[in-house]
């Protein structure tokens, strides 16, 4: 079971490279370079990003994807009903149509419930969120690095 898939991954890590800069455009390019995320693939990501108003585009000189909302206003599920729909443990059939075993599914009801509290838990997350986490993550590797190198 994948809980996101490559599409709502790469998203993800494109809105919180973004985010680590709010305003500042980057071009498709560079994203795709910095994030380890095949050129073609990015752009396709960010046109469905664009066209659901979470960056914004601009081209020609200083031209390049944004973030058009504040990192904190974008919730990861925001991000995972953009390129999966509802976040879904099961395909149990009573999804589409109704299930012979329906009156007697106890599994039912508890998937419903593990489904709804992951779908709580990512929408409480947000890109500003996992931008500040990757900042402090950063500044402790360069802490590290710091505290690690010879003296002489």
């Amino acid at each position: 079971m994948k809980v996101l898939n490559k599409h709502s991954d790469y998203a993800l890590r494109a809105l919180i490279a973004l985010g680590m800069e709010p305003g500042v455009r980057k071009s498709a390019k560079a994203l795709s370079e910095a994030q380890g995320i095949p050129y073609q693939f990015l752009r396709r990501i960010l046109q469905e990003l664009i066209r659901s108003g979470l960056v914004s585009s601009k081209e020609g000189a200083g031209g390049g994807v944004a973030l058009a909302r504040a990192p904190d206003e974008i919730r990861v599920s925001d991000v995972i009903e953009i390129f999966q729909g509802p976040v879904q443990v099961s395909e149990c059939m009573f999804r589409r149509q109704l299930c012979s075993n329906r009156a007697n599914c106890v599994l039912r009801h508890e998937i419903m419930r593990i489904e709804q509290v992951v779908n709580d838990e990512f929408s409480k997350v947000t890109v500003g969120k996992l931008a500040g986490d990757l900042r402090r993550v950063e500044e402790a590797r360069k802490n590290l690095l710091v505290q690690e190198k010879p003296k002489g």
